[in-house]
């Protein structure tokens, strides 16, 4: 076997499993980056660890395969924070840290805390690498645990400050790639022909089925399947937020995304069915309002990759493991094709038309400041056919989850799973992983706020995504439950919602990117269309109506 550093493996290694950027936060790994640039790879330094995981979470999904990021000992807890939304996204990324030499452990050395339980709670696994010997041991299972079963993040916390006791340490080595470990999923089981006969007669029976496709379709890659399936049996079909991208919607079995974040149609759907088939998806709090939508109760089949998860919120009527896509495909082909469900589907029609109806009024305001829902539906209009749509949380996920339709399936939709903020790092890193797309962030203004020294690391690193901010200045999202607190408004309440008006398009310019403001319906357009031919990061600071207010999740009085 070849004698090589630490450094050389770990570049080589990853890179042979098709990492093309690492996101990172100085002062880690240095002769690592080095071997990395020597192998063509860009890196990408970031302003803060947060960042840095954001980039890797988003990378890793728009690329269906593992993303990488680095962080030294001081910034590894930061870096464990960062990976929360990977965690709660079934992203699959590899996090390199450093960490105090063994011999220095619990002795108060400078700037040093335990990194295992901060990581153990939001990793699929983390290993303590404090040899340089163990580092294929290690790196190869953490490519494995990282895309297996249901994907998630991984950390190496290897030892000395910067890693260095492990990266410029040499060995005598052999570069495995297991190319299997290079995407998710990495294999593709099937559920048993005869469990699937028992579910397709469950299904056939069923007078209101709805099928609920959850981000297992998307990391699958199985929206042609999905669609194809709820065709031939005449199924309805809802999405959570991970796979809004995967069913169009404007399909007349299209009912929208149910739960927290939701178009009251879905839910009121949700309630009246005899019948859900989850595929692929967690059923967890969000998507489900709670565990309410469905009600507790309601016959429920399950299908996941990983069997861990059937049944885990709703006891199931009957269970389906393997991978999406490959099951679906035989789930088509076992299947008779079913008689129109006729007046179920016009029972849907009525509701998501009753929905639109009570939406247009927004959607087509003409009032100024700019009302989100007109925001959300100019936006729909002129994505191109290839964007990929970055969306923060909070009202940011609301607005594009339920209010953003898109037109093309060649067009796709990431959002945050838990941290305001998330959205605009993650765009750089989505940009990274598909740099012939355009790429679009929705976020608002207090999300914006979080990060906005990324946009030098735009800039520096030549990375021209599209940042579209909803600014009316405030979290308005919280304002209700402030105000409750306080008996009304005052002006200590509006203390902890409200923001000074801020000019975001003048600090994108004094950052050496491109900034428009909007103001007008009218000024929407063009300002879009500047900033995607901008030739550089670009920010669209649309300014828009406080009173913009999503509704709560629809529920039965």
């Amino acid at each position: 076997m070849p004698q090589m550093t630490g450094a050389r493996f770990l570049a080589e290694t990853v890179h042979g499993h098709g990492i093309d950027t690492v996101f990172f936060m100085p002062y880690i790994a240095p002769r690592a980056l080095m071997e990395m640039e020597n192998f063509g790879m860009k890196r990408v330094q970031t302003h803060g660890e947060k960042a840095a995981a954001y980039m890797a979470d988003a990378y890793a999904r728009v690329r269906r395969g593992p993303g990488l990021c680095m962080a030294q000992s001081v910034g590894a807890v930061n870096l464990a924070a960062g990976l929360q939304d990977a965690y709660l996204a079934c992203s699959p990324v590899i996090a390199i840290t450093g960490k105090e030499s063994h011999v220095n452990q619990l002795r108060h050395a400078y700037q040093e805390v335990d990194h295992r339980n901060p990581f153990g709670a939001v990793t699929k696994y983390t290993a303590d690498v404090h040899a340089v010997d163990l580092l294929p041991v290690y790196l190869r299972q953490a490519f494995r645990s990282a895309t297996t079963g249901t994907p998630g993040p991984v950390h190496l916390d290897l030892q000395g400050l910067a890693g260095q006791v492990v990266v410029e340490a040499e060995a005598d080595f052999e570069v495995v790639i297991e190319s299997a470990f290079s995407q998710i999923p990495p294999f593709r089981p099937t559920a048993e022909p005869e469990l699937i006969t028992e579910a397709l007669s469950l299904l056939s029976q069923a007078k209101k089925p709805i099928i609920m496709a959850g981000g297992g379709v998307t990391t699958s890659d199985a929206s042609a399947e999905l669609i194809a399936l709820a065709e031939k049996l005449s199924i309805p079909v809802a999405t959570s937020l991970n796979a809004k991208a995967m069913f169009p919607a404007d399909h007349e079995l299209a009912i929208g995304t149910p739960g927290s974040y939701s178009r009251a149609c879905a839910n009121q759907a949700m309630f009246e069915t005899d019948l859900v088939f989850f595929i692929g998806s967690h059923t967890g709090g969000q998507v489900t309002n709670g565990y309410k939508v469905p009600p507790q109760g309601t016959p429920i089949i399950q299908l996941d990759i990983n069997a861990e998860e059937l049944g885990r919120n709703y006891p199931l009527t009957f269970g389906l493991q393997g991978d999406v896509r490959n099951t679906l495909r035989l789930m088509i082909d076992q299947a008779s094709k079913a008689e129109p469900r006729t007046q179920w589907i016009a029972r849907i029609h009525e509701l998501v038309n009753a929905w639109k109806e009570d939406m247009a009024k927004h959607v087509n305001s003409d009032t100024e400041p700019m009302r989100p829902e007109r925001l959300c539906k100019e936006l729909s209009d002129f994505l191109p056919s290839d964007a990929i749509l970055v969306s923060d949380t909070g009202h940011s996920g609301i607005w594009t989850g339920t209010m953003l339709d898109f037109k093309y399936p060649t067009q796709s939709y990431i959002r945050c799973s838990g941290s305001l903020g998330w959205g605009f790092p993650a765009a750089l890193g989505a940009k990274c992983a598909a740099p012939d797309r355009p790429v679009i962030c929705f976020t608002g203004d207090g999300g914006i706020w979080y990060h906005m020294t990324e946009l030098d690391t735009a800039m520096k690193s030549e990375i021209n995504t599209v940042t579209v901010i909803n600014n009316n200045h405030s979290l308005n999202q919280e304002q209700g439950g402030v105000e409750r607190t306080y008996g009304g408004r005052t002006k200590g309440s509006d203390e902890l919602w409200l923001f000074p008006d801020a000019d975001f398009a003048k600090m994108a310019e004094a950052m050496g990117c491109f900034g428009i403001t909007v103001n007008k319906i009218s000024e929407l357009q063009s300002a879009l269309e500047q900033a995607l031919n901008a030739g550089k990061p670009a920010v669209v600071d649309v300014k828009t109506h406080l009173e913009g207010i999503a509704a709560k999740a629809w529920m039965p009085a």
